[in-house]
């Protein structure tokens, strides 16, 4: 016997059934897992993936300000070092003493600077014989070559020039002509300000106070008619010995102080811009790091930031440029040229010791060697290395010191050390690349091993 066939034209059944078929979407969307909803949960939210990003942000969080605190730890106590009493190394600091006069003023002069000499807070100071220097013009020329960080010249008959005017009452004796001090502010000009001047002022004008009390004294003695003297020239009595300062190169551009310290620090971190835009571009965006063989991606990895260096160097020199610094002083119009060849091998020397970190720590860590990049640098470049502690000897060969050093011989022709200091960039440059080399195709032969894994377990599976 046949089934009776549905009924479609029945209203209640059509209704039913229509309001089974409309009641299975809602079904599913009750169903749905709102756990992987975006935008829909707060951060203590308990359920399981809230709760795994929640703790994997915290591991993030705490790891990094943890190994942040680290660094500050251990970069940081290096530059705090370098400012912590200076004065304490000024006895590393030497001082000649040439005395043209041979007189009573050559003597008293001699005798008061080596009476203050040897405690670790003040400059040591030696004599050395006027045969060495024939006039006060080559002891000036060897302090410019950096043989001391002074030199006091007691001149020519200073004795006979103050005894000739107390005996005839002079009003053109000055004072000031007996001693001259030659310095170069430009060899540091924070060494010159903060210890060198005050030092040899304080010194000297004491000296000054003393000796005319004395020589006052040994006037009255010797019967001299001290009234006239007051009269005509009192300062035969109030100052009979003064002292003249002569900075042979003074720190006299004050933009200079952006290209020898300052501009050192944003010369690294245009360094490390450059690092971070050449690995988006050669991993990230174009993926030639797993496209390129390995002798090809050395190459690209290591003449691609050199190029871009280039260029960016040249905008670094020509913002000096632009404000005036004195490039053509001392070396000519080839003065800018060296700056900027300067600049290049900086940002090399910088930059490359950071791609090759980038290799080994990517780049999530580089930044951690970037902060101590910077501080062993800047830590040597601030006041000279001669009065720093011991450890600080290391910045002779760092890149900062030398490219300063190279900036004020341009600038204010200080001692011409250019061809050492850009010497240390190209060694800094090849022990980047050497190192860059090595991590690199460690770091390939490590992914061609682990592609080899992969590509074994697939056909396993298979």
């Amino acid at each position: 016997m046949a089934s009776p066939s549905p009924d479609f034209s029945n209203p209640k059944l059509e209704h039913s059934d229509q309001t089974t078929i409309s009641s299975n979407p809602a079904q599913l969307d009750d169903d749905t897992d709102t756990n992987q909803q975006p935008f829909s949960h707060g951060f203590f939210d308990k359920d399981p993936e809230t709760s795994r990003a929640r703790a994997n942000y915290l591991k993030a969080l705490i790891g990094g300000v943890l190994a942040t605190s680290l660094i500050i730890w251990a970069a940081l106590p290096i530059y705090w070092g370098a400012l912590w009493k200076p004065i304490n190394g000024a006895h590393n600091m030497n001082g000649w003493i040439v005395d043209y006069d041979g007189g009573e003023i050559g003597q008293a002069v001699t005798q008061a600077l080596l009476s203050v000499s040897g405690p670790k807070n003040f400059m040591s100071f030696q004599v050395v014989p006027a045969s060495q220097f024939p006039s006060p013009s080559d002891l000036a020329a060897a302090i410019l070559d950096e043989k001391a960080w002074m030199g006091i010249a007691i001149n020519s008959g200073a004795s006979n020039a103050l005894i000739g005017a107390a005996g005839s009452a002079s009003s053109s004796y000055n004072g000031s002509l007996a001693i001259t001090v030659y310095a170069v502010e430009a060899r540091n000009e924070n060494a010159y300000r903060n210890i060198l001047a005050p030092m040899i002022n304080g010194v000297l004008q004491s000296f000054s106070q003393q000796f005319a009390i004395q020589f006052a004294h040994q006037l009255v003695s010797q019967n001299v008619n001290v009234t006239a003297i007051l009269t005509n020239a009192p300062n035969i009595i109030t100052q009979p010995v003064y002292y003249t300062i002569d900075n042979i190169r003074p720190f006299n551009v004050p933009v200079a102080s952006a290209v020898d310290f300052v501009g050192l620090i944003y010369l690294l971190i245009l360094s490390f811009f450059t690092t971070n835009i050449h690995y988006q571009a050669f991993a990230i965006i174009s993926d030639l790091d797993r496209r390129l063989t390995l002798p090809s991606l050395l190459k690209l990895r290591l003449l691609g930031p050199i190029l871009s260096y280039f260029v960016l160097s040249l905008s670094y020199a020509l913002v000096s440029l632009a404000f005036k610094v004195p490039f053509s002083n001392w070396f000519g119009n080839a003065g800018f040229l060296i700056y900027w060849m300067l600049s290049w091998m900086a940002m090399s020397a910088l930059g490359l010791a950071l791609e090759a970190v980038l290799t080994l720590v990517t780049i999530k860590f580089t930044p951690f060697f970037l902060i101590i990049w910077l501080i062993v640098n800047v830590s040597v470049s601030l006041f000279p290395i001669q009065i720093l502690p011991t450890i600080f000897r290391y910045g002779f060969a760092t890149p900062f010191y030398n490219v300063s050093r190279a900036v004020r011989a341009i600038v204010f022709g200080t001692k011409n050390d250019v061809g050492l200091n850009f010497g240390v960039q190209f060694i800094w440059i090849a022990i980047s690349c050497c190192t860059l080399v090595l991590f690199q195709s460690w770091m390939r032969a490590r992914a061609v091993r682990m592609e080899k894994e992969r590509v074994e377990g697939q056909k396993v599976d298979i």
